[in-house]
């Protein structure tokens, strides 16, 4: 069925008027309104106004423009069916067989500092999203188009035969109606904004709002999940630019796995809690190392001083672009993958001959906030992230004996590492550089045992190191167990019915115990 009229009415003219000339070229008679059918007249492609096809105006500022029965019955009457024919022919209802409508820019409105309610409501887009759907409907007879990223895949297949394949137009519809359902989960979270209370005013976007409307699309196809019998893919926020982990381009390697990305989230989370060049090493979602020193070599080789057995195999990520001092000291290693803001030549260089090592760059584009996601049987746990942040003001000193100034640099180091372990999480640190991790066990004093364990197994000393803990220490053992181990100092939350007998073993070993009143609980 050759498509011989096409309606186009755009917000985004992107590429639209080439479009449209390639269409009038064929030729295909071309209907508009408003702004676009100004742009193409300008242009010189001959258009016909959408109010000389309905015999009605646009009126009420524009509100009102396709909302008619000849425009949405040229696009909804079934060619196939001669009773709509008919119909169609009793009414002069002429076919528009090629729908091209983007939408009104709703969400940029939004997020416009100092936008009004009135700015907000009128952009919302009814017309458009209307004969969206109504062409998408009608698939089976007609085009439409809501991307100008497809203009010229479709003027090349109109130019074969004039026509556009049923599978095409399938396809088209399937990608219209994702993005109107999109609009309207975005109009439906932004109107929680909204107050009316005789006027109608318009407030900060909601923390946690009534309905959270989502619409991903897959980018990426994973070989296989957490193991392989799982299917799984990466999908991004549709309809928006790329960004954070998910936009990073991989710069060489096989291809990323489910857990690969699992890990490298977690490893970057880390070190961007850092400023100095810093350097987290990652095994199964916990930093088994991470520093922050002078150099990212020296930040690299004091993480792996942490627990090299467990640092095979790893996932490393670096908060600077990757240097040829520290790449060279990690190609003596084997890992997974690596994570950077950039790497310089001689880096690439020195992994180039590591075929399956994963290099992946970081955008220039840091990720939105986002909520946080999990998913329960028959239900999904929304929460904000954890932003919260502890500096040395907001310590408060529980012993009889206060940090020393290189005991407080290293417990507020031990805090921000301590932050990315699993609960229930220890972790002793020296000053920039982590001795001995202890993640993910039920009871607190046995993750101590693990860190003090650990950190025996690398050869690293716990003499005058610190000890951080997510959450408090509900007995004394883990404190004694610290103690025992040569930690000097402790940052923990508070907040334990039990806290008095924790300072009171902390001050009988001659430790300094500061408070932050904030855990760290990661599940």
């Amino acid at each position: 069925m050759a498509i011989e009229r096409a309606l186009i009415s755009v917000y985004d003219k992107t590429g639209v008027v080439e479009f449209a000339r390639e269409l009038a070229s064929l030729p295909i008679e071309i209907l508009s309104t408003g702004g676009t059918a100004r742009l193409l007249r300008e242009a010189g492609v001959a258009v016909r106004d959408v109010a000389e096809l309905t015999g009605w105006p646009e009126m009420l500022g524009g509100r009102v423009k396709t909302l008619h029965p000849k425009v949405h019955g040229g696009i909804l009457f079934q060619r196939g069916k001669p009773e709509d024919r008919a119909e169609a022919a009793t009414h002069s209802i002429v076919p528009i067989d090629l729908v091209v409508v983007n939408l009104y820019p709703f969400s940029a409105t939004a997020a416009k500092p100092g936008v009004t309610a009135d700015e907000l409501i009128e952009n919302i887009d009814i017309g458009g999203p209307a004969m969206v759907r109504s062409a998408a409907k009608n698939f089976q007879s007609v085009g439409v188009i809501t991307d100008p990223g497809d203009y010229a895949a479709i003027a090349a297949e109109l130019h074969e035969t004039q026509e556009l394949k049923l599978s095409t137009r399938l396809s088209l519809a399937r990608k219209a109606y994702a993005r109107t359902a999109r609009y309207d989960g975005e109009i439906a979270t932004e109107l929680e904004r909204l107050t009316a209370n005789g006027s109608v005013t318009l407030g900060l976007p909601v923390k946690l709002p009534e309905r959270i409307h989502i619409a991903l699309e897959r980018r990426q196809s994973m070989r296989y999940g957490e193991n392989p019998h799982q299917a799984a893919a990466l999908y991004v926020p549709a309809g928006q630019p790329v960004a954070g982990l998910a936009g990073a381009k991989q710069l060489q390697g096989k291809e990323l796995s489910y857990n690969n990305l699992v890990d490298l989230d977690a490893a970057w989370a880390l070190v961007t809690e850092f400023r100095c060049p810093a350097v987290a090493i990652i095994k199964h979602n916990n930093p088994c190392g991470a520093a922050e020193q002078e150099s990212l070599r020296d930040a690299y080789l004091k993480a792996l001083a942490c627990d090299p057995v467990s640092a095979f195999g790893g996932v490393l990520a670096f908060n600077q672009p990757l240097d040829a001092a520290a790449a060279e000291e990690v190609a003596k290693l084997f890992v997974e993958c690596i994570v950077a803001p950039g790497y310089a030549p001689a880096a690439l260089e020195k992994f180039a001959s590591k075929k399956n090592l994963r290099l992946l760059q970081m955008p220039s584009e840091a990720a939105p906030s986002e909520l946080d996601l999990k998913r329960i049987s028959g239900g999904v746990l929304v929460q904000e992230p954890d932003r919260g942040e502890i500096t040395a003001a907001d310590l408060k000193v529980a012993t009889e004996r206060a940090p020393t100034d290189a005991e407080r640099r290293a417990l507020l180091f031990a805090w921000k590492v301590g932050k990315h372990v699993k609960s229930n999480a220890i972790l002793f640190a020296r000053e920039g550089r982590t001795v001995g991790v202890g993640a993910g066990q039920m009871s607190r004093v046995d993750s101590v045992k693990i860190a003090v364990i650990k950190a025996a197994t690398a050869g690293l000393s716990l003499k005058g190191s610190v000890v951080a803990s997510d959450a408090f220490f509900p007995f004394p053992d883990g404190v004694e167990e610290a103690g025992k181990a040569g930690a000097t100092a402790l940052i923990q939350p508070g907040g334990s019915i039990k806290d008095q007998d924790v300072i009171d073993v902390a001050n009988k070993l001659g430790m300094a115990m500061v408070l932050t009143g904030m855990r760290h609980f990661r599940h």
